[in-house]
């Protein structure tokens, strides 16, 4: 049985170990990306609050629809918990474009977005450089896949068969020659990091495969969940007629509401007739209560408390957070990062391991 597990193991390595290498050192460099690109930008993500009252909605926002070209126009406005943060104006062109914008002054600070080198990390992770429509997808899931088979047989190779053995199986050599430190570091290091690159691995795969998503959600008990549509507020007119000129004054108004009812959520974000507040929910880094408003009043009502969701909602939530590590803050993405690195070696250390048998073998046969 130990040897089929071996051989098992070696060929769902083999061809899918350089993929599983790019795949876990792209996710490793995206695990800080915040933190990186606030670094980078600091001028985008923290402005001197020094105790004033942020300016009118309408004065703020207003200011940034006269700076954009024409054909563009503000899609919606996110609302920091932290007064020293700018706020993110969204931008209806080009997707996913947003603006900073001081609160305080009404100064645009600049606009944002992915830094080329987490998108690069990022379609490498997610697409090998493809879409998410190519080759690339499938090579990574089936990638995944054959990564999350090969952690189990390794775990089982790895499982000491003697309990004398089990400090040895722990152990990394540093000082005993190269080869025992490669064999310590897949063998040992393997381990350290197979409960969570099993966790990454079979999360991510619900990004990968219809049929897998669909199962994943039927093992909980639910369905993979429809994408929430528009709010269809009164400015989303059904008749026909051009819709009317958003009121960010009324934006204000519901802004001021939610922070009332939320004192200790996290970001507020706005569009026309929609809004959500996000909470601090432990395990669940995009837990948000979602409320629908009249664009032209301010009038607003409940329309989904996270704590009544539907539960597909809420795995979605927490797929994406124990996949990338944002379940526990800081320190579980630090583990995170680890053990994306450790994975990262694993294929590169079997492949050495591998070279060093056939070269064994070769030699006895000569």
């Amino acid at each position: 049985m130990r040897r089929f597990m071996r051989k098992l193991h070696l060929w769902l390595a083999v061809p899918f170990g350089v993929v599983v290498t790019l795949v876990c050192l792209s996710g490793a460099a995206l695990v800080f990306e915040d933190e990186i690109t606030a670094l980078c930008r600091p001028e985008l993500y923290r402005v001197d609050a020094a105790g004033r009252q942020p300016l009118p909605m309408d004065r703020v926002v207003g200011g940034v629809q006269r700076t954009l070209p024409a054909g563009t126009g503000i899609a919606g406005v996110s609302i920091p918990a932290d007064p020293s943060a700018p706020w993110r104006v969204n931008l209806t062109q080009p997707r996913r474009a947003w603006v900073a914008v001081n609160p305080y002054t009404g100064e645009v600070l600049g606009r944002g977005g992915r830094l080329p080198f987490f998108s690069f990390m990022f379609r490498l992770h997610r697409w090998l450089l493809g879409d998410a429509g190519s080759v690339g997808k499938m090579v990574v899931g089936l990638s995944t896949l054959a990564f999350a088979a090969a952690l189990l047989t390794g775990l089982a190779l790895w499982w000491p068969r003697r309990r004398g053995a089990l400090r040895h199986a722990l152990t990394i050599p540093v000082r005993r020659g190269l080869p025992r430190f490669w064999f310590g570091l897949h063998n040992a290091g393997g381990f350290y990091a197979c409960l969570l690159l099993l966790v990454m691995a079979l999360t991510g795969l619900t990004w990968s495969f219809g049929w897998y998503r669909s199962a994943f959600y039927a093992l909980f008990g639910t369905q993979p969940p429809q994408r929430h549509g528009a709010g269809g507020g009164p400015s989303a007119r059904r008749d026909g007629a051009a819709p009317r000129p958003t009121d960010f004054a009324q934006w204000q108004t519901v802004a001021d509401e939610l922070r009332r009812l939320h004192p200790h959520g996290g970001t507020i974000s706005l569009k026309d007739g929609e809004a959500t507040v996000a909470l601090r929910a432990l395990g669940n880094s995009r837990a948000t209560d979602r409320y629908a408003f009249d664009p032209a009043t301010g009038r607003m009502e409940l329309v989904s408390r996270y704590a009544d969701a539907p539960p597909a909602d809420k795995l979605r939530g927490w797929i994406y957070s124990v996949h990338t590590g944002t379940w526990g803050g800081l320190v579980t993405r630090a583990l995170y990062f680890l053990a994306a690195l450790l994975g990262a070696t694993l294929p590169l250390t079997g492949y050495y391991l591998w070279w060093r048998r056939l070269r064994r073998r070769g030699r006895r046969a000569a």
